[in-house]
């Protein structure tokens, strides 16, 4: 897990499911990745986990921020539209 965000508002991790552990020896069946993002809607207490096309979608947004650093109110915004997918009350991880 890494921590790409966080703010009094929102936490936004990206989540590698199956990487390797470096001591971990090779899987003798090839495993399907299920990498995400976590996104955290402090406000509420709940979160929302992208993963798929979704994730694919957040991704090319990513993307785009490295090479037009949005302000923080533009990013918040943003992750406002993804809270309302929100159903899922966080939890300890």
């Amino acid at each position: 897990m890494h921590m790409l965000y966080d703010s009094e508002s929102f936490a936004v991790m990206q989540i590698h499911a199956n990487a390797p552990e470096e001591s971990a020896p090779a899987p003798a069946v090839p495993q399907l990745a299920r990498n995400g993002f976590e996104i955290v809607d402090k406000r509420s207490g709940k979160e929302v986990y992208l993963d798929g096309s979704w994730a694919e979608l957040f991704q090319q947004r990513l993307n785009v921020w490295q090479k037009n650093t949005p302000t923080q109110e533009e990013l918040e915004d943003m992750l406002e539209s993804y809270a309302e997918l929100a159903h899922t009350p966080v939890g300890l991880h």
